[in-house]
């Protein structure tokens, strides 16, 4: 199977609808995003378009995520764990509990909300104690949403996933 080359002109449809998405839950204030790796959606281009909100990035801390605050990404984001962007250790901590709403990237999504991450649960762990009412929210191009993700009961479901 060839897989498709993508660019960031590929994330412009979940763009879009996570504009849209956000435009409809003028409540929420604190987002917390991440920093795509090759072949997840990049939502640059929301994050850049809605300045007003307070994006919120994970740092890989052991076998868990701390949340930090960016305020002008890409600046205060560095080469970190597993070669991704992340916020530099000393920009201001975040509580879980304090994120309104969690967008998060997986290899693959399903229609019951199954996500299927890389493996070693650091969304799973932070989801697992984020607030009832934060929405989680997936990101992913057509050919990750499959049929099923196959969950194992500790696997935290999504409730909406957004496709680019």
């Amino acid at each position: 199977m060839r897989q498709a080359i993508l660019t960031p002109a590929s994330s412009a449809k979940a763009n879009e609808a996570l504009m849209q998405w956000l435009a409809d839950r003028p409540d929420l204030r604190t987002i917390a995003i991440y920093s795509p790796l090759p072949g997840e959606v990049d939502f640059s281009e929301t994050i850049a378009q809605r300045s007003d909100l307070r994006w919120v990035f994970p740092r890989v801390c052991g076998a868990a995520l701390a949340l930090h605050h960016v305020a002008h990404p890409p600046e205060g984001l560095s080469l970190g764990a597993f070669k991704i962007l992340e916020p530099d250790s000393t920009l201001p901590e975040i509580a879980v509990s304090e994120i309104d709403a969690f967008i998060c990237p997986g290899l693959a999504f399903d229609p019951r909300g199954g996500r299927l991450g890389r493996g070693r649960g650091f969304y799973d762990r932070l989801l697992a104690n984020a607030r009832p009412n934060a929405p989680k929210v997936g990101a992913c191009f057509a050919p990750q949403w499959v049929t099923t993700t196959h969950p194992d009961p500790h696997d935290v479901h999504m409730d909406h996933v957004i496709l680019g």
